[in-house]
């Protein structure tokens, strides 16, 4: 994985500029510390920052390549995982190749096949591939979302990075939101629309989508979404169907050059991922595998269960570590130390976030960095296959709007009275929005014309969120996250799975479960869904208050929008939040950190409110 950047002026000769791409560079250091370059064409530059994954010699980048009376030059972040099927196909139309990288497979699938090049990879990625004679440049994100890829069109040119810091350092970006924005932080947050990137003129390629900037302009066209298809498998032959696309999706994701570990939970979805690479191992006599927990000190003295948190992880880490025959080592969070690193998550997204749950995850990866590169995670299980309470409750379920996010009220409750007035208005507009996108069929039955809508709207927003997290995340630290869950062939397998067949037995991925139950420990296979673990210790309850009591005492552009009383009745009764801020992960504690990460990235991006 890498960062990547690039800038387009017409009116500028770039190779004057070089301390302006030197800092875009730098802003990236982080995500690719091993290796750096930039290639300069008078009026357009490409910039890449590279952590080294595989083929460290014929991998360095930006890469070039001159064929068919034209120079190509690229700059990929990203992992293929169809790299050994493409260079064959490659070799059979004459190609050779330096080395085994992708990023060489990439280049060269653009040069035979174009714009139409992104329909034949499968993997995580976002790149960009200059044609020097042709003054072209192409641009493309993998078909999920998973790698990052924003940009902002100016009078003169573009400007592209996998992070908005690096648009910011072009000068052609200035760190200025309006109304808009304020409603994606203030109403959306941590979700955004798909394609913002809340700052005035920044904006996100879409999953699934590439771009061509060429004469000044920009054309964009979306090469994947979700369509709609008979599905005419049996239950059975989707039980296998299923385990075999999974399978497959973890062992393409275990080639690495670099040392290779796993995140485990205990939960199904980590668990599958851990248990399938341990049988792909022991059969390959590739050796032991390593997994890691995180928890937080004296987390159990404060455990409650609830109906989104029923147990606890630790003992069924225990149990699948013993089962699968791993080296497990826990990272022990302290409660201090989370709410410090809240202030590093907003640096790492460049956007207040999900608050601890970002700060937690950012401090994770870096122990696991220390002598890991590559971690395979279990993310996006829910959103595909019926994880979460809401696609089980009938009440939710038919409930008109974010299922996550079903009442604004406490949002509204910590703003004065008369800011941002259309804030329920705008969330309503994007949740009508996303539904009537949905791509359904006939023949569909009322309830699944509604689990497509609900996959929608969960794949688009709920999804997004948590890629963008651990992309952001792990990045922070060089560390690569593959999640293999994310396999395009799944993604569309599962959204035209009708209902009764994906929740087999009335279950929460039930059919994940029946694929994968006879290599599992029961307990495991049939385990109730718990979702990310968080701090239960009130010692981080009272931190964050203080900080928040702290900020509510200064006067700047976000305490002139906060309203004292509605930020204090959360402080003296945490309890009384009627509905969660954002899904069941963010409640008093986390609302707390939210307007402490809001009043940080006020304050280190120097936000203006236009």
């Amino acid at each position: 994985m890498c960062g990547i950047a690039g800038l387009v002026d017409r009116y500028e000769d770039l190779s004057e500029k070089l301390g302006v791409l030197s800092e875009m560079s730098k802003t990236l250091t982080r995500r690719g510390p091993d290796e750096n370059g930039i290639f300069i064409d008078h009026n357009t530059a490409l910039i890449h920052r590279r952590l080294v994954v595989i083929d460290k010699e014929n991998g360095k980048q930006p890469m070039m390549c001159g064929m068919k009376n034209e120079k190509y030059v690229i700059v990929y972040n990203g992992e293929l995982y169809n790299t050994e099927e493409l260079r064959t196909e490659l070799k059979g139309k004459g190609y050779t190749f330096k080395g085994h990288s992708d990023t060489e497979v990439v280049l060269k699938s653009y040069i035979e096949y174009g714009e139409n090049c992104a329909e034949k990879l499968n993997g995580i990625f976002a790149f960009a591939v200059y044609e020097t004679y042709n003054k072209k440049l192409f641009f493309c994100r993998d078909r999920i979302g998973v790698k990052p890829f924003y940009y902002s069109e100016f009078d003169s040119g573009i400007v592209f990075g996998s992070e908005i810091k690096t648009l910011l350092k072009s000068g052609k970006v200035k760190p200025v939101i309006n109304d808009e924005g304020l409603y994606e932080i203030f109403f959306l947050g941590p979700a955004g629309t798909p394609g913002s990137g809340v700052f005035k003129n920044v904006k996100e390629l879409l999953p699934g989508e590439y771009a061509v900037y060429e004469g000044g302009r920009l054309r964009k066209n979306r090469y994947f979404k979700l369509e709609a298809k008979e599905f005419n498998d049996c239950e059975h032959k989707a039980i296998e169907y299923v385990r075999y696309l999974l399978t497959d999706a973890v062992e393409r994701q275990l080639v690495s050059d670099v040392p290779l570990c796993f995140f485990l939970s205990g939960g199904l979805d980590s668990s599958i991922i851990v248990q399938t690479a341990s049988n792909f191992f022991n059969r390959n006599n590739i050796g032991e595998i390593t997994t890691f927990s995180v928890e937080y000190r004296d987390n159990m003295k404060f455990f409650e269960k609830s109906l989104f948190q029923p147990t606890a992880d630790v003992e069924f880490i225990k149990l699948m570590s013993e089962n699968a025959d791993t080296v497990h080592k826990e990272v022990i969070l302290d409660n201090e130390q989370l709410a410090d690193a809240l202030y590093d998550s907003v640096i790492a997204r460049d956007l207040p976030g999900y608050a601890d749950v970002d700060s937690s995850l950012l401090l994770f990866c870096e122990e696991i960095k220390k002598n890991y590169t590559v971690a395979l995670s279990g993310e996006c299980a829910d959103e595909l296959f019926g994880g979460y309470p809401w696609y089980h409750n009938k009440d939710i379920l038919f409930e008109d709007c974010f299922p996550w996010s079903r009442s604004q009220d406490v949002r509204r409750s910590i703003l004065k009275d008369g800011v941002l007035p259309k804030g329920e208005e705008y969330v309503r507009e994007k949740y009508l929005d996303t539904v009537k996108a949905t791509d359904k069929l006939r023949s569909d039955s009322k309830l699944d014309a509604r689990m497509r809508e609900m996959f929608n709207l969960n794949y688009y927003w709920f999804m997004q969120c948590l890629l963008e997290r651990k992309d952001r995340c792990s990045m922070y630290s060089g560390l690569e996250v593959r999640v293999p869950f994310c396999d395009y062939r799944i993604v569309e397998y599962a959204y035209n799975m009708p209902w009764e067949i994906k929740a087999y037995k009335g279950r929460e991925k039930g059919i994940v479960r029946k694929a994968f139950e006879d290599i599992l420990p029961y307990d495991i296979a049939w385990r109730k869904k718990s979702p990310y673990p968080k701090t239960h210790n009130p010692v981080y309850m009272n931190i964050c208050a203080q900080r928040v009591m702290d900020i509510m005492k200064t006067k700047t552009p976000l305490t002139e929008l906060l309203s004292e009383k509605g930020v204090m009745e959360i402080i003296n009764n945490p309890d009384g939040i009627s509905s969660p801020w954002y899904g069941q992960l963010m409640k008093a504690p986390q609302i707390l950190a939210y307007i402490i990460e809001l009043d940080y990235w006020f304050r280190e991006y120097d936000v203006a409110i236009e």
